[in-house]
């Protein structure tokens, strides 16, 4: 990897953890070499499972877990969704997990519709991870993916279904109100009672 790369992007040992998930990793660590512009497709499920939300709630899952929690793996963000790289076995078991506390995408009530649906990727799927060059670099082309905490070790630590799923439903619960009063009656009649002798 090249030397110019800094903490806003991908280190020549997270490269090497990256291309770990490929069939052919020094293959990888070659075009990166000749190519750091590049994104490249990454198969999942053996070396990080990748949980795909949309851009805003997944800011608000990162928050959680840096702000209140463990912190997270490497995020990236593409085509306006957020990538959480997760432990690998973490997309077959989170959307049970989300189900079970029924905070699943087809929950009937307003608090279960603030969990938008969590693309799972893992075994047999593959993600585009963005390019290793940080933003700035000389020659890096503008796309639509970055990184927004980039891999810097050969074993970064990697959250699992129960912390993104704890992140999940705290971004959800952040985001809606819940009352203890039933909502308003909007047929019901108004009436001043300040005004009252």
């Amino acid at each position: 990897m090249s030397s110019c790369l800094d903490a806003s992007g991908v280190t020549p040992d997270g490269a090497a953890w990256l291309a770990s998930a490929g069939t052919y990793p020094r293959s990888t660590l070659a075009f990166w070499e000749e190519r750091p512009e590049d994104p490249v497709v990454l198969p999942c499920g053996a070396v990080f499972d990748v949980v795909s939300a949309p851009a805003m709630f997944g800011r608000r899952m990162l928050d959680r877990l840096w702000d209140d929690g463990p912190g997270s793996g490497p995020v990236a963000v593409f085509r306006g969704r957020m990538l959480l790289f997760a432990a690998p076995g973490t997309a077959q078991r989170l959307p049970s997990l989300l189900s079970w506390e029924e905070w699943g995408a087809h929950g009937e009530d307003r608090r279960t519709r603030a969990v938008p649906p969590l693309l799972c990727h893992g075994t047999g799927d593959a993600v585009t991870v963005p390019v290793p060059a940080p933003v700035g670099t000389p020659g890096r082309a503008p796309s639509h993916s970055r990184w927004l905490v980039a891999p810097d070790t050969r074993h970064p630590w990697l959250p699992g279904p129960e912390i993104l799923l704890w992140a999940a439903v705290r971004a959800a619960r952040a985001a809606v109100r819940i009352s203890i009063f039933p909502p308003a009656d909007q047929d019901a009649k108004v009436y001043d009672v300040s005004r009252r002798r």
